[in-house]
């Protein structure tokens, strides 16, 4: 592949290459090992089996992923982005093979119109110069190459404030029993069979600390870090709680919310793994999956269902026979993605529609502590289970950073392609913030000819599922992602994660690099950091446990690299050229269909009936404007500066890479600034319930008095008992016996007197 490059690999094929994180061999790994922060189990500890794989074979004998894809079956592409990029390469040889032979003949006509002497000996000293011109170009190109990076420890520096404690409202239990097993959970016979057969040895720690919490039926607010088996932790309690207490008619009594469509597949497949011994029956309604298929499954009454917010409400409201009045268990995995402001009016209606006797838990690697967000749900006397701090990576995580000087922004193209080429050619998760900047370094890298794949939000569902597909079936090396593929995706074998820019907070930080080092084993994490992400970087090496590293690449090989990218750039232009034709040949071949088929059945017939939201078209495009994040444009304060922008922009064909750098920039920028200013609102609890009981005034509370029944009846102190087995006292014989007379001889009393 290097040679087709041009280039020079770093390591000859019989020469033994670098040791892995996971191995565990070389002196990085020995200082990571050494340096400071408390000590913990490594991955052959009790909290992990070593052969533990998070399998997809299921009873059934089809995995979750593999029935998503059949349902998609016959709407993939025409052709692929992969074949587009081959066809260009290979249009791209063929021309420099043509020109190499043109060359040549050039030179054979000119040597034989000139058979002198003198000119062949000219010819020949030219020949030995230009043979040495390119030898000492080969042996540039092997030093450059050959030149190993440099990595440093960088030092932490504490702050002397001491940090600040957030509000609560909760009970902590966060303490848990070290020594507890399965079997010490009071589990039913399926489920300990189940976890045998699906690979658990011992629980984790948030399994050991959240399984009894929630057999108890409390609200849990649980967080701990990425890859600890926080799916089981919620998922085994209910399928408890199911088996328990069977239904006793068709209804939806769990309901599990998650932010993307892909983590939801991945929940459905482990919960049908652990239920797979029971008569539990689930459900998936996702986004992107056949809506009359999940229809079909709904009006049957699941036990649990599975769902993101987006779909969920279109079936409420365009399902007739299916409603979540019934639902006993409300459970949002990553919650705090689940109640930021971009769900916010789709948890409102969920929540509206929801049960008001229900059990809510909250989980997720970046949980938050504030009330305001918290109450949003409507926890009752929630239990706090944390078992990591918010900003917690996972601990065999090593993190190394690569500092971009202010005037050589447009380098992290060329210093990404230079980290995949040279030092991490496979099982790398490479994140952008934009879906454009992902699809250019996949065109960028295909071309370079490494199996490259993305996953964003402009691709369809199958498009997204096949590449999740390929990536864990070793078809690809490197999957460029934005930030859908962040949050909850167990990815076997991913060893790499490479931030193009810091993400928007460090919350998304924690979420990207724990793609990798899950379940006890080791991972590596490398992001690109400019002079305007410096901030977020202090506050990520004051939160690391271990030492941070501090990686610098030679100046010679970033130039050569660039270089590379700048003769690319006609061939990335030629890709989105085939791209816009097919997309257009789509689009015609669809209208035409289209009118076939209305000639064909009658215009009545061809017109389907139009799905209902709980938002009209005004208010959804009104939310999206405030909301989402718009285009470069809006960053830019004044009419003015914003019309002369788009004037400027519409006039340029290609942004350099400069612009494309600070372009991923002021995205990360503008949300951080929309975020610091909801902060800085009046906190109020948003998301509520309409029917909302009057908050009681401030103040010490004070206690209701009892009746002498309510008295008598509660009172279990040993006095009361041995005066229960006395009997009633003189006293209180004679003021029973004053109390019947008052209550029924009043008048007879009052005429007596009289009489007197």
């Amino acid at each position: 592949m290097l040679q087709s490059l041009g280039l020079v690999g770093t390591i000859a094929e019989g020469d033994a290459g670098p040791e892995d994180p996971e191995s565990g061999g070389s002196e990085d790994e020995e200082e990571l090992r050494r340096a400071p922060g408390p000590r913990r189990r490594g991955p052959a500890g009790g909290d992990f089996s070593a052969a533990f794989v998070f399998g997809e074979a299921e009873a059934g004998g089809e995995g979750a992923w593999a029935a998503a894809l059949r349902q998609l079956r016959g709407k993939r592409a025409a052709t692929t982005l992969d074949e587009k990029i081959e066809k260009v390469r290979q249009k791209r040889k063929f021309q420099e093979r043509e020109a190499k032979q043109a060359k040549v003949r050039d030179e054979d006509v000119e040597t034989v119109d000139n058979q002198t002497k003198k000119m062949e000996c000219e010819d020949f000293s030219r020949d030995e110069e230009e043979e040495d011109v390119e030898s000492q170009y080969s042996l540039d190109d092997e030093t450059i190459f050959t030149k190993a990076d440099t990595v440093k420890v960088k030092e932490r520096r504490r702050s002397k404030k001491g940090e600040m404690e957030a509000e609560s409202f909760f009970e902590d239990a966060s303490q848990y029993d070290d020594n507890l097993s399965f079997q010490d959970m009071n589990l039913s016979r399926p489920l300990l069979k189940a976890i045998t057969a699906f690979g658990f040895k011992q629980p984790t720690p948030i399994q050991k600390a959240c399984i009894p919490v929630g057999l108890l039926g409390k609200d849990i607010c649980a967080c701990a870090a990425t890859g600890t088996g926080k799916t089981a932790a919620f998922i085994l309690p209910v399928l408890e709680r199911l088996i328990y207490k069977p239904r006793q008619a068709p209804i939806t009594r769990v309901l599990v919310l998650v932010p993307t469509r892909e983590l939801g597949i991945q929940v459905h497949s482990v919960t049908k793994q652990l239920a797979q011994f029971s008569s539990v029956t689930t459900c998936l309604a996702v986004g992107g999956l056949d809506v009359k298929t999940q229809e079909a499954a709904l009006r049957s009454g699941p036990d649990i269902l599975i769902a993101t917010p987006g779909r969920l409400i279109d079936h409420l409201h365009n399902c007739p026979s299916f409603h979540l009045s019934s639902v006993e268990v409300l459970i949002l995995d990553e919650a705090d993605r689940m109640l930021d402001e971009y769900f916010e009016e789709q948890m409102k209606e969920i929540i509206r529609l929801c049960s008001k006797h229900r059990q809510t838990m909250l989980f997720s690697a970046t949980m938050t502590e504030e009330v305001k967000d918290l109450a949003s749900v409507s926890l009752k006397n929630p239990i706090r289970i944390f078992v990591n701090s918010n900003t917690d990576v996972a601990p065999f995580l090593r993190q190394e950073f690569i500092r971009i000087r202010p005037n050589r922004e447009g380098d992290r193209e060329a210093i990404v392609s230079a980290l995949l080429t040279r030092t991490f050619p496979d099982h790398v998760m490479l994140f952008t913030q934009t879906k454009k900047q992902a699809h250019r370094m996949h065109i960028l890298l295909g071309l370079m000819g490494l199996r490259v794949g993305e996953l964003h939000g402009n691709l369809s569902q199958a498009q997204r599922l096949e590449a999740l597909r390929r990536f864990k079936d070793e078809q690809i090396d490197i999957l460029v992602a934005t930030d859908v593929a962040a949050r909850g995706l167990d990815i076997e074998g991913v060893k790499t994660v490479i931030n193009f820019t810091m993400p928007n907070t460090t919350k998304h930080y924690v979420h990207r690099v724990g793609r990798t080092a899950r379940a006890g084993r080791a991972g590596r994490s490398v992001s690109l950091v400019g002079e305007e992400e410096r901030k977020m970087l202090k506050d990520i090496v004051k939160s690391a446990k271990t030492a941070v590293k501090a990686r610098i690449l030679p100046p010679d090989v970033i130039l050569k690299f660039r270089e590379k990218i700048e003769n690319l750039e006609k061939d990335v232009y030629a890709v989105l050229c085939l791209e816009r034709e097919e997309r257009e040949m789509q689009q015609s071949e669809a209208q035409i269909n289209r009118a076939k088929k209305q000639l064909e059945t009658g215009k009545q017939e061809g017109v389907g009936l139009e799905r209902s939201w709980f938002q009209t078209r005004e208010e959804r495009k009104k939310e999206k404007l405030a909301k989402a994040l718009q285009e470069f444009d809006l960053a830019l304060r004044g009419k003015k500066k914003r019309k002369k922008f788009m004037q400027d922009r519409q006039k340029k064909a290609q942004m350099t890479p400069e612009e494309r750098s600070q372009f991923e920039i002021l995205k990360s920028q503008m949300y951080a600034e929309r975020l610091a200013k909801r902060n800085r609102r009046a906190k109020r609890a948003r998301v509520l319930p309409e029917e909302e009981p009057v908050a009681a005034p401030a103040g010490p509370k004070r206690k209701k008095k009892l009746s002498v029944f309510d008295e008598e009846l509660t009172n279990t102190s040993r006095k009361a008992l041995k005066q229960y087995r006395a009997g009633p006292s003189f006293e209180d014989r004679k003021r029973l016996g004053m109390a019947q007379h008052r209550k029924g001889g009043n008048f007879k009393s009052k005429s007596r007197y009289k009489r007197k």
